[in-house]
């Protein structure tokens, strides 16, 4: 058996089904292109069948990656199978990733077939694919509450008919992790082929064992684990890359397993994925949370103080963090940015450089230091926002409130639409409310607001305000972030970014979230 794991990534695919979590086509390319850096072996780059724009998207993904193979889903039909290996047959390494369920309660209910002609249809399937690739994953949808015998028939049907990978997936996270580990070692000693195969898991984390779930699974013998980023994914999320890969590096002598992720990149990937799709991560979150190596009790920076070991068992080093601390402030100098952006894992250009240092520069008249979370907003809002030139910009807002006072709060915002500058004042119940109003009666808008959240990217009272919005416009919804030390100018910023957004989709929309599966 190979002491090697095969490091599975789904974020694009099924984290990008975490609701909230959409991508546009640049954001899952620059993700692809960070997974790779990472190192991760296979890319799952979405459903090509889903919609137009999410072919569109693993096909553009698939000409991009170099190393790593790219996979498509498709459902056990020929219409799935033949739209997913015209998005993937682009890449260096394709793969096809075929499913079907296989519990009794998704056959009766969601299938409507019997078990007889679920194994015809994934042999059918399996045929079928392979028939464009040798790199052919079959996964048996509910596996951990389908009947193992079951299993071991239609796992045994799909080698013989190609599959180079089995997945065995804990769809509803409801397996316990030595069940688990024993259903995985039943199926492998149980299916004469099993020899020909490689098996993969893909857990849930609906009882928070999808981690648990997945060592354990190791442990007896599956060789690919399924994850994503910062665990994102279906309801509760997928297994967390980052907590995965690093039980496997600090305890080799329990796993007896290796595999290729370069764990200095963890951070800096889970950090891009949370700028993309605006969601923080927790300070709590293990391995990559800003509490991950932080140490408040006196006992424990006593100890840390001896000996590190004492409270640490990984360095922040070893996941991409960075323990020295270069004070970023007004009197740097822009090779000194350009030095801390390399260490934080961003490889910029020089006119890329130039854009994030002459932001800094405007930021740091406004606070004393500028901290590595500020410069990592300012590399999202100057560089990887650069796409199609946007139709709106704000270029100042005023807001008055009377504390106390029954007067409505009042707005005057000017914004640029193309090169017209257009002056509006309004009134709303709030600070906020006032200004969102205004902008939306310059852009000519009805888009409804969904959600909005505000994150502070720092500690201190001089912080800057992180935004995330969620707009609706009939069947084009959009996020849009915004960044300033005023939560207003935040808020404004990220209100006129999701309507930028939006703008684009009209013309250009690509549409995710159809037919979430697994």
């Amino acid at each position: 058996m190979s002491d090697r794991v095969i490091i599975f990534d789904t974020t694009l695919r099924d984290g990008e089904q975490s609701p909230g979590a959409t991508m546009d086509l640049s954001e899952k390319i620059r993700i692809a292109r960070q997974l790779e850096m990472l190192g991760v072996d296979v890319i799952e780059a979405g459903f090509p069948a889903a919609s137009e724009g999410d072919f569109e998207a693993v096909k553009a993904i698939a000409q991009s990656v170099e190393n790593a193979q790219v996979a498509g889903l498709a459902r056990a039909n020929f219409k799935d199978i033949d739209r997913a290996w015209e998005a993937v047959k682009h890449a260096r390494h394709p793969r096809i990733h075929t499913f079907i369920a296989t519990s009794p309660i998704h056959m009766e209910y969601k299938l409507r077939k019997t078990p007889d002609e679920v194994v015809e249809l994934a042999v059918a399937a399996v045929k079928r694919a392979a028939s464009y690739t040798p790199n052919v994953e079959f996964s048996a949808e509910d596996a951990s509450r389908s009947d193992r015998d079951f299993l071991v028939r239609i796992v045994t049907a799909a080698i013989d008919a190609g599959a180079s990978t089995i997945n065995i997936p804990d769809t509803v996270g409801f397996a316990q992790p030595d069940e688990f580990g024993a259903l995985i070692r039943y199926i492998i000693e149980n299916v004469p082929n099993s020899d020909k195969a490689v098996f993969s898991v893909h857990c849930h984390d609906d009882l928070g064992l999808a981690v648990a779930n997945s060592l354990s699974a190791v442990k007896n013998g599956a060789r690919q684990a399924e994850l994503c980023l910062s665990g994102i994914g279906e309801r509760a999320g997928n297994a967390s890359l980052e907590e995965f890969v690093m039980a496997l590096k600090l305890r080799p002598e329990y796993y007896g397993v290796e595999c290729s992720i370069v764990t200095e990149q963890i951070y800096p990937s889970c950090h891009l994925l949370s700028l993309i799709i605006g969601r923080p991560i927790p300070a709590n979150k293990a391995i990559i949370g800003s509490n991950a190596f932080a140490h408040e009790s006196g006992i424990h920076q006593d100890g840390m103080l001896k000996n590190r070991n004492t409270y640490e068992i990984m360095t922040p080093q070893a996941v991409g963090r960075k323990s020295t601390d270069i004070v970023i402030g007004k009197h740097s100098g822009r090779n000194a940015v350009r030095t801390r952006l390399e260490e934080l894992g961003y490889s910029l250009d020089t006119d890329q450089v130039n854009a994030v240092f002459a932001a800094m520069k405007e930021l740091a008249d406004k606070k004393a230091r500028i901290h590595d979370e500020d410069l990592e907003a300012l590399v999202f809002s100057e560089v990887y926002r650069m796409r199609i030139p946007d139709r709106f910009r704000l270029s100042n807002i005023c807001v008055q409130t009377t504390m106390g006072s029954t007067m409505p709060t009042t707005a005057a915002v000017v914004m640029q639409d193309h090169d017209e500058e257009v002056r509006l004042a309004g009134f709303g119940v709030g600070p906020i409310d006032a200004a969102f109003n205004v902008i939306s009666q310059i852009c000519g808008t009805s888009a409804e607001l969904e959600k909005f959240s505000v994150n502070a990217i720092t500690g201190g009272t001089d912080a800057q305000g992180e935004v995330s919005v969620h707009l609706r416009d009939g069947k084009y919804s959009a996020t849009g972030r915004g960044s300033d030390l005023d939560i207003i100018v935040a808020s404004a910023k990220a209100y006129v970014d999701a309507l930028n957004r939006l703008e684009h989709k009209e013309k250009d929309v690509i549409s995710y979230k159809q037919n979430p599966v697994d």
